[in-house]
């Protein structure tokens, strides 16, 4: 689930062969007329390969037909150079970012900007130089946290960061993901700014998935890297720290597409904008645990969503 940095080498790969492969109707078939001031705009909805980008480009593409739209969902693409690379050469109409991604990976700061707001409007701004257009975002925030199993949270009384940091060393341990061990904004950066210090042995690099269950059984971590609005962190009984300090950066999520393509269809902000209000950190864990808890199908979650808040 690697929504941050993604393979760049493939992106030629990718890209190529994004009209051959795994496209999905984005009407759903059963998605109801709400106008048709969109229509003449087609094209692909994209996603990068985590669960949570699969809905909400189902959500897109559903919602932007419902208007008049002839759009489908693609979700093939791995990483997110490769789905950024996708936007930039007009294969995919446009995809859901978050803001400290665009921010650090593709505008190529190192210093996140303090503040969810303006965090977002200085990411905005600077896209806007490369041609590509924020739409207002959603409340998530699908930002990088540490979980701890509830039990285990009272048991230690920990409910910030700087909790865990005051902790004796032998309750200081933690599973994290391999590329959050080396980034500025990640394990190193995080260490330095609460003042942890432990030995490498009380940190395990495991799968971002693994990590969950892990944390779960509370043997070989107390502590697991998790992403704010994963439905798994509910269904699993864990509790997630406070960032007390912010030090990560806020991962905002918003619907980006060329500019150009909003000069020309500006309608579609206010339909977006339909769902977007909507989509809370806690609606996109409900959401997310439908898919990787209970199984069920992205397209089928979004149009039962749509349907459900009267959007199709």
């Amino acid at each position: 689930m690697n929504k941050r940095i993604g393979s760049t080498f493939l992106g030629v790969l990718a890209v190529g062969t994004l009209a051959l492969t795994g496209c999905s109707a984005g009407g759903g078939g059963g998605a109801g007329s709400q106008g048709d001031e969109l229509e003449g705009l087609s094209g692909e909805i994209g996603a990068k390969d985590f669960s949570e980008q699969y809905i909400l480009a189902h959500i897109t593409s559903q919602l932007l037909n419902a208007h008049g739209a002839d759009t489908e969902a693609n979700t093939s693409v791995v990483g997110s150079a490769n789905v950024r690379a996708a936007l930039e050469s007009d294969q995919f109409l446009g995809y859901w970012e978050y803001s400290g991604t665009s921010w650090i990976t593709y505008n190529g700061n190192t210093e996140p900007v303090q503040g969810e707001k303006e965090q977002f409007e200085a990411t905005k701004e600077a896209d806007a130089a490369n041609g590509i257009a924020w739409l207002d975002p959603a409340p998530l925030n699908n930002t990088y946290a540490f979980a701890v199993l509830s039990d285990k949270a009272e048991e230690l009384g920990v409910k910030t960061l700087s909790d865990v940091a005051a902790l004796p060393a032998d309750e200081q341990t933690f599973c994290i993901e391999s590329e959050f061990s080396t980034r500025d904004d990640g394990w190193p950066g995080l260490k330095e700014a609460y003042g942890i210090d432990v030995p490498d042995s009380n940190v395990s690099l495991l799968d971002t998935g693994v990590i969950y269950s892990t944390t779960a059984k509370g043997d070989t971590c107390n502590f697991g890297e998790v992403f704010a609005t994963d439905g798994r962190i509910t269904s699993l009984g864990l509790t997630v720290m406070e960032d007390d300090l912010q030090f990560f950066p806020v991962y905002q999520g918003a619907f980006t597409l060329k500019q150009t393509t909003l000069d020309e269809y500006p309608a579609v902000a206010d339909v977006i904008d339909e769902a977007s209000v909507l989509l809370t950190t806690e609606e996109m864990q409900k959401l997310n645990a439908l898919a990787d808890v209970d199984g069920e199908d992205p397209a089928d979650i979004a149009e039962e969503w749509l349907t459900e808040q009267g959007l199709i």
